[in-house]
């Protein structure tokens, strides 16, 4: 037989009994699918049966939960509405009460002013009088008491606001600290040696208050070597201050009359100083010798500051320009020269006189016969009214351009004279005082009275009346201390 006949016999007898095969195996996969089946819709069923359970079950048992809730909160609500029930008639109740209660209130005040009514038509005194009487009265009995209790207070509050300061300055220092600007307001005395500041303190201090009372100033004894600080914003007083204290230490015998002395002889030769610098302003500018008591308070300006600019230079100054510029526009000279020389001459007096330095220029210019376009341009350096006249146009362009000349002047200290200034003033309207300081950069008022006119109690009664007052008309930061002083001096002579 042909070969190729018989491989392809063979192939195809292999063909036919893979098929077979094959086709064995195929059923017998089926009918394991079939079961598989079967078992997996059994398992399925069971499964959705136990869920059913579960699920019936968790649905009594939340409408179970949800019936126990409704019963706590229909009882709740009952018992609310009652407690409101006992609400709305305690409420009532008490609105029964107070309307009885108001109706005694007004029964008992018409009492009350029937009864006043017959004291006061019995004792002919009316109740304002008779609390007066009764004060007065219990001043004179109690007056000892009384004194002994402020000063009890006074040191309890002053060592709680000592803790309290302390803390402040504290968290204040650790919070900012910035530059302090003091060649203005401070001036420095050298001292040969450390221990001349305990004698210029004194016993218990009596050296520096018989200093602080006769100068008006604040000694600064702190920690820097061989120096004492003098603080006021008064500069003339500083300068007097300065003088006397050079004086003691040059001299070395300090004690109350030694500095009463040194405090004199400072003040005469001050006095000297400010003359001669108001002859040199008046002579530097070429004007013919004034008034000699306006040249004073023209010399005066040589110890005031505006601005940080000395006032006596700043005239002197204004008025060269003034004439300058006069020259060129065929100005009148001489009223140039006195209206710009004088048109700050108030400043000089605007510590010891009400009133803004402008028209306190003004009255000095005219109490000293200054005529009209004088006091015209004086009037008009601030534009405070309109300038009329070359002179007075001249003047104001004069003093703008030294004040704004590049250097001229920092920040100033007007405010702060202005301040002291009214607490001084404040002080003084008071019966019975001598003389006032404000010092401290206007935290502190020294106010001396006199002890013929004022007792001890009277002294912290005026303390506290120029507190309030001080609080009533004046704008300010932080607080005003207020130190009343009372000295009796009694003197004798030994012969």
């Amino acid at each position: 037989m042909n070969p190729y006949i018989m491989s392809a016999l063979a192939a195809a007898a292999g063909a036919l009994v893979g098929y077979g095969v094959n086709r064995g195996q195929t059923k017998k996969s089926s009918q394991d699918l079939e079961t598989k089946h079967k078992s997996l819709i059994l398992e399925a069923k069971d499964e959705a049966l136990k869920i059913k359970e579960r699920a019936v079950k968790e649905s009594e048992e939340k409408e179970n939960y949800l019936k126990d809730l409704e019963e706590k909160v229909r009882r709740r609500e009952e018992s609310f509405n009652k407690r409101l029930e006992q609400l709305d008639e305690d409420k009532d109740r008490l609105s029964e009460r107070e309307s009885t209660l108001k109706e005694l209130q007004e029964n008992v005040e018409s009492l009350k002013k029937e009864q006043i009514l017959q004291l006061e038509k019995s004792a002919k005194l009316s109740v304002a009088q008779a609390r007066d009487q009764l004060m007065v009265k219990v001043e004179k009995e109690y007056q000892d008491d009384i004194l002994k209790t402020i000063r009890q207070q006074k040191s309890a509050l002053k060592e709680e606001a000592d803790k309290e300061a302390k803390k402040i300055i504290a968290t204040a220092i650790n919070r900012l600290a910035v530059d302090q600007i003091a060649e203005s307001i401070v001036s420095a005395v050298a001292l040969p040696s450390e221990d001349m500041k305990g004698r210029i303190i004194g016993k218990e201090g009596r050296n520096v208050q018989a200093f602080e009372k006769a100068t008006g100033v604040d000694l600064i004894i702190d920690e820097t070597p061989d120096s004492v600080g003098i603080s006021s914003f008064d500069p003339v007083r500083r300068a007097v201050a300065k003088m006397a204290l050079e004086m003691l230490v040059s001299d070395g015998r300090i004690h109350p009359t030694r500095i009463e002395e040194s405090v004199a002889k400072a003040k005469s030769e001050i006095n000297n100083q400010i003359k001669e610098a108001g002859e040199a302003a008046v002579e530097e500018v070429g004007l013919p010798p004034l008034h000699p008591d306006l040249t004073k308070i023209l010399g005066r300006l040589k110890f005031r500051t505006s601005y940080g600019q000395n006032v006596l230079k700043h005239c002197i100054e204004v008025t060269h320009i003034a004439v300058l510029l006069g020259q060129e526009l065929g100005a009148n000279i001489d009223v140039l020269k006195r209206g710009a020389l004088l048109h700050d001459v108030g400043k000089a007096m605007s510590q010891e006189t009400p009133g803004g330095h402008l028209q306190l220029s003004v009255d000095i210019a005219r109490k000293y016969g200054q005529n009209d376009e004088v006091i015209h341009a004086i009037e008009a350096h601030h534009e405070d009214i309109e300038a009329e006249t070359v002179e007075a146009i001249i003047v104001k362009a004069a003093d703008a351009m030294s004040g704004a000349r590049p250097g001229a002047r920092r920040e100033s200290l007007e405010s702060y004279v202005k301040r002291l200034t009214e607490l001084e003033n404040i002080a003084n309207g008071f019966k019975g005082v001598d003389k006032s300081f404000a010092i401290q950069a206007g935290r502190e008022i020294r106010v001396i009275v006199k002890p013929e006119d004022i007792d001890d109690l009277g002294a912290y009664k005026m303390a506290r009346d120029i507190a309030k007052k001080i609080e009533d008309t004046l704008q300010y930061p932080g607080v005003i201390k207020v130190n009343v002083i009372r000295e009796t001096r009694a003197t004798e002579v030994a012969k």
